[in-house]
């Protein structure tokens, strides 16, 4: 192998190490880029439309007080302003199911919501409920907050969620970093390897022919320089010798 095809093939190595590197950190960053738009488009979105729901059931419970006060225009207003955006959410978000348990607890909000509705879905103005605050705390009330705290668990759910992702993301953070560090103790490694490959089959070939022809410059010295490798340099070395063998020659003639 001459020495062109020595170096070459040195910095050939050192490239393809660097190129496998790049490609395995494009590979994890790009995994990390795809877990973060799932986290946008399913955790994140059931989580605001939870929070959207938990507002509607907060209008709702305003509504009912207004009910309870005589105002029955407006409080049928927003009662079926929040109905409406109250069930578009808990449709997206049973169409959006990605937590295991999330259907189950969908369920149980239904479940919940309807009892709820039941109570003021009812005429409360004009009828004997209209004022009767007793029968809001014992039955309305009660009946919200379970909705709302099977609504506030539907987040709590998405947020384990979430953090359990985001923590999964840290670790492919960690493995992304991993062939850049890799790749660099490669190189260092190999460089180190490299200097001294190029070191011993070029560099000490050449000071060892340099000694010896100075060597034979001063006291005509016989050239002996042995060479291991079949390359530029073992062929340098016996033109070299040959060339002494020569001057020698024509000195002895004189």
């Amino acid at each position: 192998m001459n020495i062109r095809i020595k170096i070459l093939s040195g910095f050939i190595i050192l490239a393809l190490m660097l190129l496998v590197a790049g490609i395995w950190s494009i590979h994890e960053l790009n995994s990390i880029g795809s877990s973060v738009q799932n986290i946008l488009d399913d955790n994140y979105q059931s989580i605001h439309a939870a929070k959207t729901m938990s507002e509607a059931l907060e209008r709702e419970d305003s509504a009912i007080l207004l009910l309870l006060h005589g105002n029955w225009k407006k409080g049928r207003a927003i009662l079926t302003k929040a109905d409406s955006v109250f069930n578009q959410k808990l449709r997206f978000a049973t169409l959006n199911i990605t937590v295991p348990g999330e259907q189950k607890q969908l369920d149980l909000i239904k479940t919940q919501y309807e009892s709820y509705k039941a109570l003021w879905e009812k005429p409360i103005v004009g009828t004997a409920k209209q004022g009767n605050l007793n029968w809001y705390f014992a039955d309305v009330h009660p009946r919200f907050l379970s909705v709302k705290k099977s609504v506030n668990n539907l987040v709590e759910l998405n947020d384990k969620m979430m953090y359990k992702t985001a923590m999964t993301l840290k670790n492919q953070s960690g493995r992304a970093i991993m062939p850049g560090i890799v790749a660099v103790i490669a190189a260092l490694v190999f460089t180190f390897i490299f200097t001294y490959l190029i070191n011993f089959y070029i560099v000490s070939p050449i000071i060892r022919i340099t000694k010896r022809i100075n060597k034979f410059n001063d006291k005509r010295t016989p050239f002996e320089v042995k060479i291991d490798t079949k390359d530029e340099i073992f062929y340098l070395a016996e033109a070299i010798e040959h060339l002494c063998l020569s001057i020698k020659n024509q000195d002895s003639a004189q």
